[in-house]
């Protein structure tokens, strides 16, 4: 459930927040009483926070009377340097990879344990695809979420690792056949799924780096999983990220 327990004592601020942070991808849309279940407060608080919230402009009130995220959040949200800098810098990048190979190509940094989407160009073939802009999902089982925990901090990899969600029977649960995979993208530069996420598609993703060589984000191209050579897209996913890379550590 989303948001903390309503408290006494805590802010307005707060309160409004985990309003607020009911919402995500598997809920855009959603009545008072849900908004209220979700965020753990009474009826009559998230009544009069969602009517404040509605007259700033942060959420919507539909003529059915269910809410949604509104427009002020989302032009609040492309101030930030993760969806602005990084999305600028890296457009010309993705539009040639997009070009060259024909393939749903993502764009992802590492939020927590999760690798939210920061950017994506939909291919023509039909593979199935469950990332949006903005959607998170695990790093376990994505090509760019690999490569993401693959250098992530210590203490973020044991924390995956030690909670590994099958999200299809070919997903990798076993803690240390993950730690085994993740040390050999270290060592190769790229990590590859199949059908880890979704049945019918594949991936592989290289990071990107930033300053004195951090991995900032990762870039990776989604296909059918009948292509089996999807190793040969690896100089192009990694002439892309270091043109990416190279455009982030001149704004530094």
């Amino acid at each position: 459930m989303a948001g903390g327990a309503s408290q006494p004592g805590r802010s307005v601020t707060s309160r409004a927040l985990d309003l607020l942070g009911s919402f995500d991808t598997g809920h855009r849309r959603m009545s008072l009483t849900q908004m209220a279940v979700r965020a753990q407060m009474p009826m009559a608080t998230a009544h009069r926070l969602a009517g404040d919230l509605v007259d700033w402009g942060a959420l919507v009130r539909r003529p059915d009377g269910a809410y949604e995220v509104g427009h002020r959040l989302w032009t609040l949200g492309l101030l930030a340097p993760v969806q602005g800098e990084l999305r600028s810098v890296a457009a010309p990048f993705l539009q040639d990879l997009f070009a060259a190979t024909g393939d749903t190509v993502h764009l992802a940094v590492r939020e927590a344990d999760r690798a939210l989407y920061v950017e994506r160009l939909s291919g023509q073939a039909s593979v199935p695809v469950v990332s949006e802009v903005g959607g998170r999902l695990p790093l376990h089982t994505t090509g760019v979420g690999k490569v993401l925990l693959a250098h992530a901090p210590v203490e973020v990899v044991q924390h995956v690792l030690a909670h590994l969600t099958r999200e299809t029977r070919h997903s990798v649960v076993q803690p240390g056949r993950m730690a085994r995979e993740l040390s050999e993208i270290r060592r190769r530069g790229y990590a590859r799924t199949a059908e880890e996420m979704s049945l019918g598609s594949c991936s592989v993703a290289v990071p990107v780096h930033g300053v004195e060589g951090a991995v900032v984000a990762a870039v990776g191209v989604v296909a059918p999983s009948a292509r089996r050579d999807l190793s040969r897209l690896v100089p192009a996913l990694q002439v892309a990220a270091h043109g990416i890379g190279r455009q982030l550590r001149q704004f530094r």
